[in-house]
Order: C-alpha cells, then structure tokens, then sequence
C-alpha cells in the first residue's frame, strides 16, 4: 500500500483526535449515514455534516456509495481528508463486502486501516432455504474470511442485523456466525429497529444482552406497524414516534459501556414535488432526528 501523504496524515491526526475525544469520554461519536445525502460530493458532505452537527460520518463506501469499491484507494484518502477539514471524524464506514474473495476486500480494509478508521459494515447475505444449514455454514465460513483480512489489516468489521430474509435478521444465527471469530476482528453492529421488528416487545432486548459484549457499532431508525391492503407491513418513521423503545434502549447502551459509533439512518419516505423541495425536508427530517438522537444519548450517557 503506498505511504500516506502529509496532507492525509495531517487529516488522519484531526480526525482521530475528534474520535478519541469522545472515547475518552466514553460517550460514543454520533455520525450520519452518508446514503441519504448521495447528491453531496466530499466537501460539501462535510461542511453539511459540520453545520448540522454531526461529530462523525458513516461513509458509504461500497456500489452506487459515496466512494466506489474499485476506487477505494484513491478516493477514500480525499473524502477522508474533506471530513477531518471541517473536524468530522469517521470511525465507520458502510462497505458491500461478503467474502474475501470481493476484489475490493483487501483495498478497502487496507485503505480505511491505513487512514486509522476503526470499523466498517459488512454487505447483506440473504438467507437461502433449500439448504438452510449449509447456506449459513457457507456464510459463517465467508464471514470468518473477511474478519481475517480486517484483522491483518488493523480494522474491526460489524455484522449488521436487518429485518427480513436477511441473514442475522434471527439474532441468534447473527451469534452463532460470529462466535469463533476474533472478537478484535469483527462484532456486531447491532440495530434496535431491525431487532424490534424482528423481536416484538422482549425479543430486542433478549438479543442486545446477547451480543452487547462484542458490540462495536449501533444504527439508529425507526418504525411502525401498518395494516395496507389487508396486511401487516413496517413503516419506517421519524425517530421517536415509532414502536422502538429508545430509552430503554439507550440506558442499557449506557450501562454496557458502549463508547463506538452510533450511525443515524432516516429511512422513512419524504413526499416533495421537486427534488429542491424533497432534499430541504430532507434536510430538515435529518435535523430533526439528529436533535431526538442526541437527547437520548446526553442523557443515557451523563447518568452513565
């Protein structure tokens, strides 16, 4: 890998300073996920993220993402550098990695290592039937390949629980497929909504205890259910107004001494006639959250 600029060092420096401030506070550094700003390019990205007061980013960095897999090396340092310059930090970023065999594993673990970003998301693995003890074998196998890289590399994977058919969506296979690994090398990147929507009323919490003890990042959204069309389907929502028991939640984020990234994810549809008036709600909803978000976390973490 080449060496780092001055330039890039002197970003890295910033940027880690931010990081480890909140750390040595063992308050965790809240980001946004960059996804839902994809018309912003590196510069603008920060300065937005600075004036909305965000302390860190979590940084799309896989297909259709703010940076591209197959041009992770060169573009990962740039926006990186327009973060730290506004003082954003990036503990995380959200890749689109299943196995080691990806091209883009080895560049991307080494690129975000080598910059002193300290986690990164796994991609999605569907779960697949026909063969359902195999197939989660042959993921386990998958996972446990890029948790090697990462761990070469000096960079700590997240596994992701997401609803649906999604492999980890159970929060039990989500430990079993992490349980032999390096707990250095990857954890959980654990989801209240996902795990509400998959674990009713006690099933969310049953799984936080479960995995707390490897948890490296947390994701923030929100949801509901809705009856349409004769069935039940989850609608996501502002954060706050929906079925996720976040201060519970965050009490028990609190009490586990959790200090890692927290990504805030405004999924929920926002209706505008033209794409000005859809990125200003945008804008706004993202505000709007960010201010629910960090009420929650001020105060779990001070009476922490």
């Amino acid at each position: 890998m080449p060496a780092l600029t001055r330039r890039e060092l002197l970003a890295a420096s910033a940027a880690t300073a931010a990081a480890a401030s909140s750390a040595a506070e063992n308050k965790p550094t809240l980001c946004l996920f960059t996804k839902h700003l994809p018309h912003l390019g590196y510069k603008e990205l920060a300065a937005t993220l600075r004036s909305l007061g965000f302390a860190g980013a979590d940084l799309t960095t896989r297909p259709l993402g703010h940076v591209l897999p197959e041009n992770v090396e060169r573009d990962l340092p740039r926006a990186f550098e327009a973060l730290a310059a506004e003082g954003i930090a990036l503990p995380m970023i959200s890749t689109g990695l299943l196995s080691s065999r990806d091209p883009a594993a080895r560049p991307t673990l080494y690129a975000a290592a080598k910059l002193g970003i300290p986690f990164f998301k796994l991609g999605y693995y569907r779960y697949q039937y026909a063969d359902f003890e195999g197939h989660l074998a042959s993921v386990k196998k998958d996972v446990e390949g890029l948790a090697a890289i990462a761990g070469h590399a000096g960079i700590t994977g997240g596994f992701h629980n997401h609803s649906g058919t999604y492999v980890g969506s159970a929060l039990w296979d989500h430990w079993w497929l992490l349980r032999d690994t390096d707990p250095g090398q990857i954890g959980f990147y654990f989801d209240p909504c996902h795990a509400t929507i998959e674990g009713g009323s006690a099933g969310w919490e049953i799984g936080f205890h479960r995995l707390q003890d490897r948890l490296k990042m947390v994701a923030c959204k929100d949801f509901y259910w809705e009856k349409s069309d004769g069935k039940w389907r989850s609608h996501m929502c502002p954060l706050g107004q929906g079925m996720v028991d976040y201060p519970k939640f965050f009490n028990l984020l609190a009490a586990s001494g959790f200090s890692g990234p927290i990504s805030l994810h405004v999924e929920y549809k926002i209706e505008a006639s033209t794409k000005a008036q859809r990125i200003e709600k945008e804008m706004h909803a993202i505000e709007s959250d960010f201010a629910y978000l960090k009420s929650l976390c001020d105060s779990a973490f001070r009476a922490a």
